[in-house]
């Protein structure tokens, strides 16, 4: 008869503390393994997206340019010409890298969002987690809706800008430059429709308040406009209006949200009383006692040692 089966002793996590307490080794432990994850699905997307470039990517990211007039595009004659220049050797690879970089880190997102929210959401509050679910869902769209833009309106800020170069002049474009210039129109746009996001977030702190906002509101616009010039890649009157003007928008709307949102907080102090205290600090309780109308209260009510005011009086005057 065989010698009995050992069992294999296997490491048991240790029971999850109700109170979230943890050590600082087990923050750091538990800070490097989701790192680790999420290092490890921006790769495996990076991966994908280097094996997407080559069937459909590539040609996603050139469709603005090759939209445009023959003329402007080096070997627009040509059937479908449409190319773009490497000048080194490794230009292919590094442009290649830094788009699957780019389409890996939006295609993880979603994992690395995660992680990062698993980790900051034990030291939350109910309401706090409530508020960056809110946080994050808002500031996803928005990216998006600034990168969709950002893409609309690629092609005429490209035929824009290539016609300004005047008749007599071979427009080349380098596959650095372009790709370059595509991806920091994306980001810029997409950074910028965050921008308004920030003063919402600062007023549901209390760091910034509805007046502050609405006497700013003439300054806030012009910093927009400022911002767009200096922010756009493109450097051109149309691409500037286009990402100013709905950042004016969006900033005109969180100035009405910091309106509501100031509105309820002095509603909901004026109610409680206890606006000032902490959130552990029990609210003090009044002991004093209540007076009693006696005119309003039935003589049947009063208690048997009890007199009227009137009775009182007159029994000072004797």
């Amino acid at each position: 008869m065989g010698a009995p089966a050992v069992r294999r002793s296997r490491r048991r996590r240790p029971p999850r503390d109700p109170a979230a307490t943890m050590t600082l080794v087990a923050h750091l432990t538990e800070l490097r393994n989701r790192i680790a994850a999420a290092l490890l699905a921006l790769l495996v997307a990076t991966a994908v997206a280097f094996w997407w470039y080559e069937h459909g990517l590539g040609d996603f990211i050139r469709a603005p340019y090759c939209g445009l007039d023959s003329e402007l595009r080096y070997g627009g004659d040509a059937e479908g010409g449409c190319g773009l220049l490497i000048t080194d050797v490794f230009g292919g690879v590094f442009i290649r890298l830094k788009v699957s970089l780019l389409a890996g880190a939006v295609l993880s997102a979603p994992v690395w969002l995660y992680q990062l929210w698993a980790f900051v959401t034990p030291g939350l509050k109910r309401n706090e987690k409530r508020y960056g679910i809110t946080f994050v869902l808002v500031s996803s769209t928005l990216f998006a809706l600034g990168a969709v833009l950002a893409y609309v309106s690629l092609s005429a800020g490209l035929e824009l800008l290539l016609t300004l170069a005047g008749d007599g002049v071979v427009i080349a474009l380098t596959a650095q430059d372009y790709i370059g210039f595509v991806l920091s129109l994306l980001v810029a746009f997409g950074v910028s429709f965050e921008v308004p996001l920030v003063a919402v977030a600062l007023n549901a702190v209390g760091v910034l308040s509805y007046d502050v906002l609405r006497r700013s509101r003439r300054w806030i616009f012009f910093l927009t406009i400022v911002f767009a010039a200096f922010v756009t890649p493109t450097q051109d009157p149309f691409t500037m209006l286009l990402m100013a003007g709905p950042m004016i928008v969006l900033f005109e709307l969180a100035i009405q949200v910091a309106r509501v949102v100031d509105r309820r907080r002095a509603k909901r102090d004026a109610a409680e009383h206890f606006h000032d205290l902490s959130d552990d600090e029990a609210s003090p309780l009044d002991a004093r006692p209540s007076a009693i109308d006696v005119a309003a209260t039935p003589p049947g009510d009063l208690l048997a040692g009890d007199t009227a005011p009137a009775d009182r009086r007159g029994a000072r005057s004797r």
